[in-house]
Parts: structure tokens; sequence; C-alpha cells
């Protein structure tokens, strides 16, 4: 017996309801994604406020253009050109209802980034950057509170910029600290000078478009550059602290008490500079793998390593190897240590990055697992330890105080791995 077979008709009307089937979910599909973007681009220019400092004193903020006339910039194009460097100062400030609200990043900054960022990201993915409210206020009077504060630098990872950690800026300064960050042309993702130049990171410079070898390779290159460039900043503080004629800073900067954090690769710049000098006194490590002699030789200084979630990781080589040389350096470490991961956390839970992003794309990171812990969060327990940890090793207070954020937050481990 023959088989049933579909006639002509019976084709074409079947191809015909397969074709009207899938322009359905074609049509759907373009409906979504004009809904996503519609919300994406209503949430990019919705206002934001970043968390609110813990500490008492209200907060300044100010920059600095200088040039270190003294070494070449060998990342440059033009040989023989300066280094040169913008440094971002948050400060104990005296209370003031005419200063000027700082932005979180200057407008000739918003350009030069939205542009480097490319549109998808910078007007989709991105909250518009000049809605997002700080709580610093535009070059305001010391605090008198205290006749000098202590001094912490502060270095973002990789090519991110200083402003991207403002939230921990601004706490460690509203509990009196002066905290100094800084950004160069060539390292930093963009950089907008004095004179209005605005200088991009060549993809040669970094180390995530080179091969593992390659990368390597630069990364201890720009560890030494940038190691020399927190040397030249913190020259430049002591001459700022000596020498300004009747300037509001004069004196007011304690840097016998100099402290230096970082994240990513700014942690591993924090750990070789406490490591090559002296001048820091305490220092903390967020979420960096380490590199240089620092591994090998270890520190002497008090210090902290606080570690996002990398439970995931172990079973790969490379972390395993980067767990190790955690180890190195914090087994020999002397009395002032102190390691500490928070459970869900991931890499950018420490930065601002979790609150500028477009929270669908957080939300959606939750929902896969990949970061489990709330933004505001993060970013709070991670002010906590911060602030804590420099006022045990630079102002003295009580070792116990480093038991208590602990207490408070549940998601904290502490002890190395």
């Amino acid at each position: 017996m023959s088989q049933p077979t579909l006639s002509s008709g019976s084709a074409r009307r079947f191809f015909k309801r397969i074709i009207r089937l899938f322009a359905a979910l074609a049509l759907l599909a373009i409906i979504v994604l004009f809904a996503l973007f519609g919300l994406l681009r209503l949430e990019h220019k919705k206002e934001t406020t970043l968390p609110t400092p813990t500490g008492h004193f209200a907060v300044g903020r100010t920059m600095f253009a200088w040039v270190n006339d003294a070494e070449t910039d060998e990342l440059a194009p033009t040989p023989g050109a300066k280094r040169e460097v913008v440094a971002w100062m948050w400060y104990p400030a005296a209370s003031s209802t005419s200063a000027v609200p700082a932005e979180y990043l200057p407008a000739p900054w918003r350009a030069a980034l939205a542009q480097g960022s490319g549109a998808l990201m910078s007007q989709y993915l991105t909250r518009d950057l000049s809605q997002v409210r700080t709580h610093s206020k535009v070059d305001p009077d010391v605090s008198q509170e205290l006749r000098s504060y202590p001094v912490v630098i502060l270095r973002a990872g990789g090519g991110a910029l200083t402003t991207d950690f403002t939230t921990l800026a601004e706490d460690l300064a509203s509990h009196g600290y002066f905290v100094v960050g800084f950004d160069a042309p060539y390292r930093t993702f963009v950089v907008v000078l004095h004179d209005g130049r605005v200088v991009r990171r060549p993809p040669a410079n970094d180390p995530e478009n080179l091969p593992a070898d390659q990368a390597n390779q630069l990364i201890n290159k720009l560890l030494l550059l940038w190691t020399s460039d927190t040397k030249f900043v913190v020259s430049q503080l002591e001459k700022l602290n000596a020498t300004q004629p009747a300037g509001k800073f004069t004196r007011r900067l304690d840097l016998q008490r100099l402290g230096m954090f970082g994240h990513s690769f700014g942690g591993a710049q924090s750990l070789q500079f406490c490591h090559d000098d002296p001048r820091c006194k305490a220092g903390i490590d967020i979420d960096g793998a380490p590199y240089g002699t620092v591994i090998q030789e270890g520190l002497k200084q008090p210090f902290m390593f606080l570690l996002s979630d990398h439970s995931r990781d172990l079973a790969d080589p490379s972390s395993k190897q980067i767990l190790n040389d955690f180890r190195s350096i914090y087994d020999r470490l002397p009395n002032g240590r102190l390691f500490v991961t928070i459970q869900g956390a991931n890499h950018f839970s420490f930065s601002d990055q979790m609150l500028v992003k477009s929270q669908y794309v957080i939300g959606a990171l939750h929902l896969l697992g990949i970061s489990r812990l709330e933004s505001r969060r993060g970013l709070a327990i991670t002010a906590d330890y911060v602030h804590t940890f420099f006022d045990v090793y630079l102002k003295n207070a009580p070792a116990d105080s480093l038991n208590q954020p602990a207490q408070r937050y549940p998601e904290v481990q502490v002890g190395a791995p």
C-alpha cells in the first residue's frame, strides 16, 4: 500500500503557515528588542546617588595635573615625552553650604569616555554619568577638626578610571583621610589633560589584547611604570604639603602615615609599591593577582587582601598559581595581616561599576549566579573594611576593630584559603 502524500496545494498551505509563524516570531523578537532598548534608554537617563559616606566629615574633591620632568614616558608615541598624571584628591572638608557639588566625572571626561566606549556601552549599558550624584564638594577648605590627616593612595585596575572608585574614596575621606588617586596617559583607558588634550590607551598597551606570554611581559612592564608614577605622586604630595605658599593643603597631609590600596592591577601596584617604598606604612590589595618581586621577597608592612568569590576558579591552573602567590606573601607577613573573602562577590563588586552599569545587566548576572551579592552591600562591606584597616594601622585604633565587620556581614569569610 502506498504511503499518503501531501498534495501540492496542501504543501503550499503548510509552508505558508511555517513562513507566517517565523514572521510572527521575528516580529515578536523585534518588539522585545525595541522594548529592551527603550528600557535601557530610560534607565540611562535616570538619576542615581552613590552610597552615603559613613564617616562624620564632609568631603571635598580637587584635581591636580603634574608633569614628571625627570622621567620620559616610554609608552608615549613621541620620543622624549615626559610622564604626566592627573591626580584626584578627596579630603575631610569644612562644612560649606556654598560649595559646588562635584560632578561624578567632569563633562570633557564624560565626552571622551563615551566616544571611546561606543554608543551601545555609553548610551544603553551605562547610566548617564552626568546623572550620577556624589557626596563631594569642589575645592572647599580642609576641616579644622584636626591639624593634619593621614594620606592613602588609591589605584584603579588596568585601564579603569580613578573615579570608578568614588564611593570608596568618599567614604574613606569622610573618616578623616586624604585619598589620592591618579590617571596617566597611555595607561588609563582615556585621560583628559589640563590643556584639553584627550589621550587614549592604545590597544597594544592593553594586556587583554595579547597572548598570555606577551600579556605577562606587558603587565610586568606596566607594573614598573605605575609603581614609579606612584612614587612621583607621593613626592608631589610632599611638595604640596611643604611648600605651597599659604595654601589650603600646607602641612595638612600627614605623610608619615601613608597607606595605599588598589583594585585588580591596582592591588598588584599596592603590593609592589609597599615592597619598594618604605614611605608606605600599610596597604590593601582588593581582588588583584600579585606580580613583581614582592611575590618572592614579601612585605614588612601590615597588609590586607580583600577578595571576591573565586570558588569556581580553583580548578584552573592559573588560578591555583595566583592563590599560591597570595599565600607566599601572606604567610610571611608580620603582625598586621588579614585575608578576607566576600562570598557571592564578583570582581567588580568593589567599584562603582556595579551602580553605574545597567541594573538590568546586573540583574541578569544575579540570575545566572555570576554575581550573587547585592551591589550596594558589596560596596558597604568593602568601605567598612578599608577604613577600619587603615584606622588600625595609620591611626592606632584597637586591633580588634577588624573583628567587627565580619560580625556585621555573614558573607565575609576571614582567613587565607
